[in-house]
């Protein structure tokens, strides 16, 4: 009998075609022909096939192949090689049954990626999947770990998995091509006609197993990875995330058995120190089955982060080692970027940020942005915020950071300051575009993520908390100009939505700042904005204490501005504490030189001041002539809700109980235009104050409980409406 590659070779030869061409007729490589044709790789029937009708050998070359390539099949029925999925697969339940649904889809994409962070418990997920599944794929299901992610092993090649895919489909290694393109024609061919499920483990790059999952099968490839493998075009994505705190907390009972806290609280904690990442959960859950731990001493160790990745270690599992393996694979530039994230506060980053702390322009960082969040290291969301979980953060900073030299890492932190400072002050001066800011010295950014008054009021709304934590950093990089600078600037947006604890938290800070950096103006700034938070929180004398600091301040720095300023909040603070007599002494001063310098806004101010104190002392229309100019002047929205409803309190003190209703009704919609429910809370107040009065209760009542439907608090020490309807609810329950 004729030998296949001789004849293939001669035939070939005869019709003029070369080695290329027929390459590219049958769709198989050029080197594996030559191979066939020398007699050095074995020939399948599927290359038979496509020889023979490439060359119009009319079945002659086909006849030549005369030992069947495909064995016998296995009959319904087929192997299940499915790992026991674990006795604490617990919650998921939509997961699994979405994940399942696919896998049954008869017309749906034949290859499925789960993918996640180390840990997330996609195997667990994948196998469960199947094994619900598998009663629809007669031919078995088969389970190949390819040692992707494995702390300490090889990850399988592609040659490799075909071969061991083959051998469990019955298939000899004498039977196997030698070369990767037989062993890759082999496997499709076995595939197709068979209908199983396969679950290709711990996969790394989608090079791995492209040879396995490019055919033409009625089967289902189930594929796991840390990475998102975006490279298969054909499959459809399955995100794994951490699991939610209820199933988290079952994972952890159930695990833990007997020995796990009898407290509810005590476990949470615990799960939320895991991140809710379900292997942190195990190892957690572990240390209970093991003995030798108290609930407590476990939740300690686990807040403290010096200590938490130490205690998700038990010996065989660790956090930490599985992090590692896919930190291990990252180039060094992708690395910088992740260490340098930590630098950010452990709040979802924007990419602007992300920009400034890589120090590299917007193409360049998303091109790393982009590798991490494929590698499960970081999350991108769709509007480009960067976030990190807080068990690969702490492990980025023992890791990654300390790669980073320390001058590095201080001109991130200062790059990332200095874009908090500029964009902050550009959204502030949209909200409140009259009131008075230091210089930075910044350009102002190039972009910001809002156009207007509103949005950028939202903006504020969303990232003041890590604006804050920034703020804290600064100090602790030593940056002491820009933690005041953008404490002062925060200022404004914790005084409108009553904000008091992260207000007085940052100006302490700040405070620190201004004093190490040996500045008494900055020192008198934010001395000043403490004590208004002071006063606007009911702590009078606090507030009156900071306010004569930061008169000596200003005088030491010969700043008559921020002089006259201090005079204006002390002031203020003397009217609360009962001095409405020298509050308006004072005021009247600080309005004159207002006037003269035509800072009109703070003119607005001190006007309110000295219709609140006018109306102490029952000066009622030296009172209202203030509060109406106050009014006529007013330039922002919520100036004009605070005049009007100071105006409003002048006439109910006057017991002018329908003026005063005429008024507070203009103030609760001056407010809405503000955007103010502290304002809108306080003038519902007045309504309810001054229909008390007037003796209709049950309107009171209405307009008391709209008031406290918002959540603002209305301190009877610093608010007239506020103690006024105490005083008038107290005489409605005698």
């Amino acid at each position: 009998m004729k030998d296949f590659g001789e004849e293939l070779r001669r035939r070939r030869i005869s019709v003029g075609m070369s080695l290329t061409g027929l390459a590219a007729a049958v769709h198989f490589t050029k080197g594996y022909l030559s191979k066939v044709e020398n007699g050095k790789s074995r020939v399948n029937r599927e290359l038979a096939k496509a020889c023979d009708r490439a060359l119009g050998a009319d079945g002659e070359l086909l006849a030549l192949v005369t030992e069947p390539a495909l064995p016998a099949r296995r009959n319904a029925g087929g192997i299940v090689g499915l790992p026991d999925g674990g006795r604490y697969f617990v919650g998921r339940e939509s997961e699994l049954d979405a994940l399942s649904a696919l896998l049954g889809t008869a017309d749906g994409a034949r290859v499925g990626v789960v993918h996640g962070m180390a840990g997330a418990g996609k195997t667990a997920l994948a196998v469960t999947a199947a094994r619900r599944a598998a009663p629809a794929f007669p031919d078995g299901c088969l389970f190949f770990d390819l040692r992707g992610f494995t702390p300490g092993a090889t990850e399988l090649s592609p040659a490799e998995a075909l071969r061991r895919l083959l051998r469990l489909l019955d298939v000899s290694a004498e039977q196997a091509p030698a070369d990767d393109d037989g062993l890759a024609n082999l496997v499709r061919d076995q595939l197709r006609g068979r209908r199983m499920i396969l679950v290709l483990d711990n996969v790394r790059s989608a090079e791995q197993i492209r040879p396995i999952v490019s055919g033409d099968t009625a089967s289902r490839i189930l594929v796991t990875s840390r990475g998102r493998l975006p490279a298969l075009d054909d499959a459809w994505h399955f995100p794994v995330d951490v699991l939610p705190l209820g199933d988290a907390v079952r994972l952890f009972r159930s695990i833990a058995g007997g020995r796990a806290p009898a407290g509810e609280d005590l476990a949470t904690e615990i799960v939320r120190h895991c991140g809710r990442l379900p292997l942190a959960i195990r190892i957690a859950a572990a240390r209970f089955v093991a003995g030798g731990w108290t609930a407590a001493r476990l939740r300690d160790r686990l807040a403290d982060e010096n200590t938490r990745l130490g205690a998700l270690d038990d010996g065989e599992r660790s956090v930490a080692t599985v992090f590692a393996v896919s930190y291990a694979s990252l180039p060094p530039d992708q690395r910088r970027l992740l260490g340098l994230l930590t630098l950010h506060p452990p709040t979802a980053a924007e990419a602007a940020s992300v920009e400034a702390l890589a120090g590299r322009g917007p193409a360049e960082t998303d091109r790393l942005v982009d590798r991490l969040h494929d590698a499960h290291l970081v999350v991108r969301d769709e509007r480009g915020c960067v976030e990190v979980h807080d068990l690969m953060r702490m492990f980025a900073s023992e890791h990654a950071l300390p790669e980073i030299g320390a001058a590095d890492q201080a001109v991130a932190a200062a790059r990332l300051t200095e874009h908090a400072v500029a964009t902050t002050l550009a959204a502030d001066e949209l909200v409140e575009p009259h009131r008075f800011r230091p210089p930075t010295g910044l350009a102002p950014p190039s972009s910001v993520p809002f156009t207007d008054a509103d949005s950028a009021f939202a903006w504020l709304g969303a990232q003041w908390p890590t604006l804050v934590e920034i703020v804290d950093s600064a100090a602790r990089h030593r940056l002491y100009d820009r933690c005041w600078q953008l404490a002062f600037v925060l200022r404004a947006y914790f005084f409108r939505e009553k904000l008091f604890e992260p207000w007085i938290r940052t100006h302490r800070r700040a405070l620190e700042a201004a004093r190490t950096a040996g500045d008494p103006s900055a020192t008198g700034m934010i001395l000043n904005n403490l004590g208004m938070a002071h006063v606007e929180s009911g702590r009078v004398d606090e507030a009156i204490r900071c306010h004569r600091q930061a008169q000596e301040q200003f005088a030491l720095a010969g700043d008559d501005r921020g002089a006259i300023d201090a005079l204006s909040s002390l002031a203020w603070a003397r009217l609360y504490h009962g001095e409405a007599e020298t509050t308006l002494t004072d005021l009247t001063t600080v309005l004159a030189v207002y006037r003269r310098t035509g800072r009109t806004r703070n003119v607005v101010i001190a006007l309110r001041g000295i219709a609140l104190a006018a109306a102490a002392l029952d000066r009622i229309p030296e009172a209202l002539t203030a509060a109406r100019e106050a009014r006529e002047l007013a330039q922002l929205p919520i100036d004009r809700a605070m005049s009007a409803n100071c105006e409003a309190w002048v006439r109910f003190r006057d017991s002018r109980w329908e003026d005063a209703e005429r008024c507070y009704t203009d103030a609760a919609e001056l407010a809405d235009d503000a955007g103010s429910e502290y304002e809108r809370a306080r003038a519902l107040t007045g309504l309810g104050n001054a229909a008390a009065a007037r003796g209709n209760r049950r309107a009171a009542a209405r307009w008391w409980a709209e008031a406290a439907a918002y959540r603002v608090t209305l301190d009877p020490s610093v608010l007239g409406e506020a103690e006024s309807r105490r005083r008038l609810a107290a005489v409605d329950t005698r």
